[in-house]
């Protein structure tokens, strides 16, 4: 394995692209898988939302895992990995962004690790994003800490999903996400799926798509 993998290992990994172009689409729709994962798996997860003319970019995480341990453990113990994954999906916006799309038409979807990175990446990177899903996720590490993220969410829609009894996702860690994600100024909505298994159920697709059209039909003032 080479030092470039070593540390950064997401940086060369592949980008799946579906749809129309970002520039000319109505929305832009940034996918991220669970572990074990994969971005063609993501792609049908996209197609079953059955959205018209939205942009699908989904980057596939280094050996289908975006970090190797529980993101339980101390963000120490998931580095190089987690650094690279952030900066992974940093890359993704900031081309986006030079390209003319406004962050207000770009959606973030994560599912388990991808919840789990969509949420650390919108609390680290706080702007106005068109919208966030985190599907069975939540923040990094042992505990959370509001200290931690500084900034302002300026009203971006946020659903997270969960799952209850979840073994790999605790119930108490996404209700602690959706608070401090509430305190960046996010618009937060979070629903309980008890009894189900850790896998996107019917009613998340339905308010995914709901998020989608509301990011299609908004008007915005473009900020940088």
């Amino acid at each position: 394995m080479s030092e470039t993998i070593i540390s950064d290992p997401h940086r060369d990994s592949e980008t799946l692209i579906h749809g129309p172009s970002p520039e000319s689409s109505a929305a832009t729709m940034i996918l991220l898988h669970g572990r074990g994962g994969s971005a063609l798996g993501m792609l049908e997860l996209f197609k079953t939302l059955g959205t018209d003319n939205v942009a699908a970019i989904i980057p596939q995480a280094h050996d289908r895992t975006w970090y190797p341990y529980s993101f339980l453990v101390p963000l120490a113990e998931n580095q190089p990995y987690f650094t690279s994954a952030i900066a992974r999906v940093d890359s993704v916006i900031t081309d986006l962004v030079s390209r003319g799309v406004p962050r207000q038409k770009i959606i973030i979807l994560g599912f388990s690790q991808g919840a789990c990175l969509a949420t650390e990446y919108v609390a680290r990177h706080p702007r106005r994003y068109g919208a966030v899903v985190a599907l069975s996720g939540g923040f990094f590490g042992p505990s959370t800490d509001l200290a931690n993220y500084h900034g302002s969410l300026d009203s971006t829609p946020v659903f997270m999903g969960a799952v209850d009894p979840d073994s790999h996702v605790p119930f108490e860690r996404v209700q602690e996400t959706a608070l401090i994600l509430n305190k960046l100024g996010a618009d937060v909505e979070m629903r309980r799926y008890p009894g189900l298994p850790h896998s996107v159920n019917q009613d998340e697709l339905n308010v995914c798509r709901n998020l989608v059209d509301q990011v299609i039909s908004a008007s915005f003032i473009k900020t940088p």
